[in-house]
């Protein structure tokens, strides 16, 4: 049976990491791709079983196109895509009280955690479609890290909330067509897990009230979907463990419901060949 590959961003350290400590424990080589080259060096270099590093950044189409080409000529097929890259929320704009005139908002967030994850995600969707399938049927899978702000609403951070959302819809969506072509597409929706999106301070107090989000239960929801045929599911991890979270919203009515099919028809040719 040959082995089974896998790409990675944001893999030099946190959940990504995690994922690909994971991986590598079930056979798999990974390709790290990190904006920090010197960490993902260090991290393929921990982790062997014939790991490679890239450099990525992913909100930059070039830079993704580079890296996973490089992953592609390396390994020839990859079978598993985690678009993992995150960075947290910033000061969209400055309120002192004395600037005048307007603001170009920092949407930086929204460009790493939804265009990134995107970006990611249509390079991996391209290259398995060009894959045979493998034993199990499939041409690949997908997994993306989006948050349980993904699915709650938390008024304070509006644009890491737009993206992790972006993400959700993303995955309930497209994610529900894919598998006529062989491939899944999941999330997982952590919690809040210790990496390096938030200060010590913040992860005690999360601590000091039992509500850190382990990480073993992330990397468990990850590898669940290696091991299933689901798709367009996002799975919630809390403190307390984790399970999927259907989509909530049920139709307004009949009519609403028969409006949405015919656009889901309209649609279709879409994602057909040319």
């Amino acid at each position: 049976m040959s082995v089974k590959t896998a790409y990675i961003t944001g893999g030099a350290s946190g959940i990504a990491l995690a994922v690909a400590e994971m991986l590598v424990g079930r056979g798999v080589r990974v390709c790290i791709a990190d904006r920090n080259l010197e960490g993902a060096k260090a991290a393929a270099e921990k982790l062997g079983k014939g790991a490679i590093a890239v450099e990525v950044n992913t909100p930059d189409w070039d830079s993704q196109l580079a890296a996973f080409e490089t992953a592609v000529k390396e390994f020839g097929r990859i079978d598993y895509v985690f678009p993992i890259a995150g960075i947290g929320e910033r000061k969209t704009v400055k309120r002192d009280g004395s600037t005048s005139g307007f603001q170009k908002p920092d949407l930086a967030t929204l460009d790493v955690d939804l265009i990134g994850v995107l970006y990611t995600a249509y390079l991996a969707i391209q290259q398995m479609r060009r894959q045979e399938k493998d034993s199990s049927g499939f041409r690949g899978k997908i997994a993306a890290t989006a948050s349980a702000c993904g699915i709650y609403c938390v008024p304070t951070i509006p644009i890491y909330t737009a993206a992790k959302r972006g993400v959700v819809g993303f995955v309930r969506s497209y994610g529900k067509y894919l598998p006529e072509e062989n491939i899944t597409l999941n999330a997982v929706c952590p919690n809040v897990v210790k990496t390096h999106i938030s200060s010590d301070a913040f992860y005690e107090r999360i601590e000091s009230e039992n509500l850190m989000t382990p990480m073993k239960g992330v990397i468990d929801a990850f590898e669940s979907f290696l091991d299933s045929d689901i798709s367009g599911e996002c799975m919630e991890q809390g403190p307390k463990g984790g399970f999927v979270r259907r989509a909530p919203e049920p139709y307004l009515d009949q009519e609403s419901e028969r409006a949405m099919d015919l656009v889901y028809e309209r649609s279709y040719p879409l994602h057909q060949p040319e």
